[in-house]
């Protein structure tokens, strides 16, 4: 039997986040046991943890229908859970993946996982219509002056700026479409997101949709809380070194999800940047794998 656990990344105030399945000592399983085993826990990722060595773990991570290669929310939980079990005790460590090796940081209940410094590359011209088609709304509806724009930071998300919450709260995605648009610039999915956010003091509040891996919503999108906060940081010149972005709130089953992100600069520049936040373990049950 393998011992899984449900463990909820990028908790707001002890509370809400996305959930995982974590799965420890996983060494002796192999590609078609993990593959059975994420398929019955049943969530968007399961993680995999065995020995690595090229790092302090490996991590392999699946959906219920396939590995890929990475998984923010994941990591996060995983590593929380490690630092919460005091497996990891530092403020450093680090994760191997199919792509190689990550470095995570542990500052008190905050795991972080590094990100690489941000690439931009806007749309095709005239395809932002289709974009905003995809989403049930128009240019009127961006923030003035601003359009949907790809940011990669490792993995690349369509960020689009939306003028105010009520009109990200009333978004009307299409999965065919943006699933369409995601498999042409080869993104995992939208970012969408408004200056106005339900918690003061917040940077942004930010809705998740990637049909193209089977997520028609996630409450918290770790991979692309790096993206939008660079894209805060360089086109919107919101000049912060730590930025704070709120998600989950908006979907139709709301999980308050908050997610941290801290730069490395040179000569101003973003060089570097980590995202992070904290997890709780919602429950444990063992599996024949």
């Amino acid at each position: 039997m393998v011992k899984v656990h449900i463990i909820n990344a990028f908790i707001d105030s002890g509370a809400g986040g996305n959930p995982a399945g974590v799965v420890i000592d996983a060494d002796a399983l192999d590609r078609s046991m993990k593959q059975k085993i994420a398929a019955g826990v049943g969530f968007s990722e399961t993680a995999f943890v065995s020995s690595s060595s090229i790092a302090d773990f490996k991590l392999d991570f699946f959906t219920p229908t396939r590995q890929i290669a990475h998984c923010g929310h994941a990591t996060i939980a995983t590593f929380a859970y490690l630092a919460q079990q005091k497996i990891v005790t530092g403020t450093h460590t680090s994760k191997e993946t199919i792509d190689g090796r990550r470095e995570i940081f542990l500052d008190g209940e905050v795991a972080y996982m590094q990100q690489l410094a941000p690439k931009y590359s806007l749309p095709e011209k005239g395809s932002e219509k289709d974009i905003l088609d995809s989403l049930g709304i128009h240019g009127s509806d961006l923030i003035p002056g601003y359009g949907p724009i790809i940011v990669n930071t490792g993995n690349s998300f369509m960020i689009i700026p939306i003028k105010d919450e009520e009109t990200l709260k009333m978004l009307k995605p299409e999965s065919r479409g943006i699933g369409k648009i995601s498999e042409m610039y080869d993104l995992i999915g939208y970012y969408a997101f408004t200056m106005q956010t339900v918690v003061a003091g917040r940077d942004a509040a930010a809705r998740m949709f990637a049909p193209r891996y089977g997520i028609p919503e996630e409450s918290a999108t770790g991979m692309a809380a790096g993206p939008l906060a660079c894209y805060l940081y360089d086109q919107l010149n919101i000049k912060k070194q730590k930025m704070i972005i709120e998600q989950g709130r908006l979907m139709s089953q709301p999980s308050p999800s908050e997610l941290l992100v801290e730069f490395t600069f040179e000569d101003g520049r973003i060089t570097q940047l980590i995202a992070g936040g904290r997890a709780r373990v919602m429950r444990s049950f063992d599996m024949e794998p």
